[in-house]
């Protein structure tokens, strides 16, 4: 059997991608939740703050480890696999790729340091300023990475010019067309991941009747949270749809089925897409929903799919299917925040243990429909790599053969199953720890037990603990504030 280099370099950096991008999605939205806690903990000296934020510090650590580590190998794909296309777009995605490293990540890695390690170190202004500027870091991190995503999508103030892209003009190029919504739209989707996780962890702790105080405080701002945010990435959702059927017209008519251009077009609900005929099979739909959706208008006219050749279609099976997973998703996510507020409102959110348990499994949903949103997004680009100036055939390299991209595929698939076993192993001792081994100053920057050597040979005085068989492990002080045992 042949093997084909460009479908098995498509497929490998689909897997990769995706295996990377469910790590700082939930990474940005508990940066921004972890710097919440630490600014209460700072206002209110209450240590329930405290305690919440250095357990979820710890999560936060091991899922940034493997974002970080999942993430390296991707641009090598750029010059194993996509050889042409590196060349040709390196005058714009070159420096894109490095003011990442240089303005984010730098400053992700330094302050989490002291996030992670500095708590009893520094001042509590500056362990918060740590905790803000991670969560700022996280968002320049995906300001640049968005905005090279999006300009494959919709590019903008580039010329190409002997199939290289020489850009004409930065501002254009950086906030091309889709990019304001694409990175508004990836930023609702980050919190609403870290929203669901931290609220799904913490009702697994509450039907467990483990830290309750804690865990009720942090499970109702996340609801209080999702009731907001669910709402608005509906509506900036259809915000970005319009944007995209004006700029991805065969995108939009993949994601609605649409073969013929046509006004009142229906809403599908379900369908079988085949290119081979160019049609759907069992389709079932709302009349006119689709035109309204996408125009305002019932009578508004929707593009089909064929105004352009079939070696120009996006997979639309792919593509139809990935795109009713995500908004399915979607309206069940507010579903969950109404739910959460009609329960608060009766006093019995603590108290219904199935919407406990619902909250449990909602903490995976978000993963899946930010997946699913990725492959509506890169799918229904195809076949362009650069929509309407390069294909994914042309920026294949062209040594490639079909048995180099399979084995590379193999190798990362080994690989990532090892680093994903690894970070799920530790983060799961984590998460079975839980608040119990977290600080519990009765006020915040309280003392802790320990001193902290002031002069040299000081440290000798600090609590040490001696342990024999048959001998009891004990701490105490004593009056002149020197430690034994």
């Amino acid at each position: 059997m042949e093997l084909d280099p460009l479908i098995l370099s498509r497929i490998q950096f689909a897997f990769v991608v995706s295996f990377h991008a469910i790590f700082p999605v939930f990474t940005i939205g508990l940066a921004s939740f972890i710097a919440f806690l630490e600014a209460l903990a700072f206002k209110t000296g209450n240590p329930v703050w405290l305690r919440l934020s250095a357990f979820w510090t710890k999560v936060f650590a091991v899922v940034f480890g493997m974002g970080v580590v999942s993430g390296i190998v991707m641009s090598f794909q750029f010059g194993t696999n996509w050889s042409n296309f590196s060349q040709a777009s390196a005058n714009f995605l070159g420096p894109m790729l490095s003011y990442e490293v240089v303005t984010a990540f730098f400053l992700e890695a330094a302050f989490l340091g002291v996030l992670l390690f500095g708590r009893d170190k520094v001042p509590k202004g500056v362990h918060l300023l740590a905790a803000i500027m991670v969560a700022v870091g996280t968002f320049i991190s995906s300001f640049w990475i968005l905005s090279a995503n999006s300009w494959l999508h919709t590019p903008a103030g580039v010329e190409l010019r002997d199939g290289i892209f020489h850009v004409v003009s930065w501002t254009e190029a950086i906030f091309n067309p889709s990019f304001p919504y694409r990175f508004a739209h990836m930023g609702l989707a980050s919190f609403l991941t870290g929203a669901f996780v931290v609220a799904g962890v913490s009702a697994w702790y509450l039907l467990r009747g483990r830290e309750v105080e804690a865990n009720r405080k942090a499970l109702s701002i996340c609801l209080w949270l999702l009731l907001i945010i669910a709402p608005t990435q509906a509506v900036l959702g259809d915000f970005h749809g319009l944007n995209t059927l004006e700029h991805q017209p065969m995108k939009v008519a993949a994601m609605e089925g649409n073969w013929e251009t046509s006004t009142r077009v229906p809403l599908l609900l379900f369908a079988i897409p085949d290119n081979e005929t160019q049609s759907n099979h069992y389709e079932v739909g709302i009349p006119g929903l689709a035109s309204l959706i996408l125009t305002h208008d019932i009578d508004g006219e929707v593009p089909g799919l064929n105004e352009v050749a079939e070696d120009e279609q996006p997979p639309v099976a792919i593509v139809f299917w990935a795109f009713r997973v995500m908004v399915g998703l979607g309206l069940l996510m507010i579903a969950v925040a109404v739910t959460g507020l009609l329960l608060r409102a009766k006093g019995r959110i603590w108290e219904a243990r199935w919407f406990l348990q619902g909250l449990r499994f909602m903490s995976i949903t978000p993963f899946v429909a930010v997946l699913a949103g990725w492959v509506v997004t890169e799918s229904g680009r195809a076949p362009w790599l650069v929509y309407g100036m390069m294909t994914h055939e042309q920026g294949l390299t062209p040594s490639l053969t079909g048995g180099m991209a399979l084995f590379s595929l193999i190798g990362y698939v080994v690989v990532y199953a090892l680093v994903f076993s690894a970070g799920i192993y530790y983060l799961l001792r984590v998460l079975y720890v839980g608040l119990e081994n977290q600080p519990v100053e009765e006020e915040y920057g309280g003392d802790r037990g320990v001193d902290r050597p002031m002069r040299p040979m000081s440290a000798s005085h600090v609590p040490f603990e001696y342990n024999k068989p048959g001998m009891k492990i004990g701490k105490f002080r004593t009056p002149n504030n020197e430690g034994g045992a």
